[in-house]
């Protein structure tokens, strides 16, 4: 009954691990440049969010099909279909997903006192030493925050999946997409609780981040 959760939780977890190594050196870039490209390299990462999910999905669909070059490619060359699978969802969810992990990471990187850069440049530390022994370990609460939100945002995912993954039963069919199912079957009775658990689970991760947050202000404020 709950296999769709399943199959939630574990695209959304993969989609994390990816996201983070993709989005840490962008993050990470976009909060040091100076370059006159960082407000369209910035645009076109947050447009998911305002872009709607069919329209993205549609795209992702168009591009990813064996009548593209990319699933042309795939598909001769390595055997593997880009849509309607698992595989599909993952690639879709990394695309919709992205700003949610880019975005409070750039923030966390840019509220680091420059000093604190500075000196470890100066101690003949390079950029990839300082992003992980210097500015990652000081932006906790934008990194725990990167990490539960996108996983959060991933899991209630709908259009994008849809359109990219279909709904194949123990495959590509998630909890949103099952509940969607369940309304136009009229099976209500399923379709709440599946809400209900959707809901709660917003919640708590919504409350987790406030919370961690707040406990960290005034951990911070203590010590100033």
């Amino acid at each position: 009954m709950f296999e769709p959760f399943l199959i939630s939780f574990k695209l959304a977890s993969i989609t994390v691990i990816v996201l983070f190594f993709i989005s840490l050196p962008l993050a990470w870039y976009l909060s040091q440049t100076q370059s006159r490209l960082k407000p369209f390299i910035e645009a076109l990462t947050a447009l998911p969010i305002v872009l709607p999910p069919s329209v993205l999905g549609f795209y992702i669909l168009v591009s990813l099909s064996q009548n593209s070059p990319i699933g042309a490619f795939f598909k001769n060359v390595f055997d593997v279909s880009l849509v309607f699978n698992f595989t599909s969802l993952v690639i879709a969810s990394c695309f919709y997903s992205l700003p949610f992990m880019v975005q409070p990471l750039q923030s966390g990187f840019e509220s680091i006192n420059k000093n604190m850069l500075e000196a470890s440049y100066i101690a003949g530390k390079s950029k990839c030493e300082t992003l992980f022994r210097v500015a990652l370990p000081n932006i906790k609460p934008a990194f725990i925050t990167a990490i539960i939100v996108t996983f959060a945002h991933t899991v209630g995912e709908f259009g994008v999946v849809l359109m990219v993954g279909g709904s194949i039963p123990g495959e590509t069919k998630v909890a949103s997409v099952a509940i969607y199912e369940m309304v136009e079957l009229m099976n209500y009775k399923g379709a709440h609780i599946y809400s209900a658990i959707m809901l709660g689970m917003s919640f708590i991760v919504l409350l987790s981040v406030y919370v961690f947050n707040a406990k960290h202000n005034r951990k911070f404020g203590l010590k100033r």
